[in-house]
């Protein structure tokens, strides 16, 4: 339990946003993240943010990709979603082959989480 009161959930008041997800209910959404003040205010001080979301299908299923969407307004997140999407998918791809790389070149060796898993699986003659 000392963990539990060590932890801090204070909210941040000066990071304060609005959530509003748009959807076209085919290929994604973008969420628009107002800020706010403490009030319930517009904060016009800080930029609105778009992000968007969208998946794509993979051998073990769908994986969702978001990425933030460079605009001034809705219309302009809107027109710009399909090449943020783009880049948001090609980065994805780069992250996962770059762990792919890592988890190939990695030397298991006793001691290691995974060297249990694949002690077990070996087999004397």
């Amino acid at each position: 339990m000392a963990d539990l009161d060590s932890m801090n959930a204070q909210m941040d008041v000066n990071a304060l946003v609005r959530e509003e997800v748009v959807t076209d209910r085919k290929i994604g959404s973008i969420r628009v993240l107002t800020p706010i003040t403490v009030d319930g205010m517009r904060d016009m001080n800080r930029e609105v943010i778009y992000l968007g979301e969208t998946q794509i299908m993979t051998q073990m299923g769908p994986l969702p990709i978001s990425f933030e969407i460079k605009a001034k307004t809705l219309a302009e997140a809107v027109s710009g979603y399909a090449e943020a999407a783009k880049a948001g998918v090609e980065e994805t791809i780069a992250k996962i082959e770059a762990m792919r790389r890592e988890a190939a070149t990695k030397i298991v060796t006793p001691g290691d989480a995974g060297f249990a898993a694949t002690a077990n699986k070996i087999q004397m003659p």
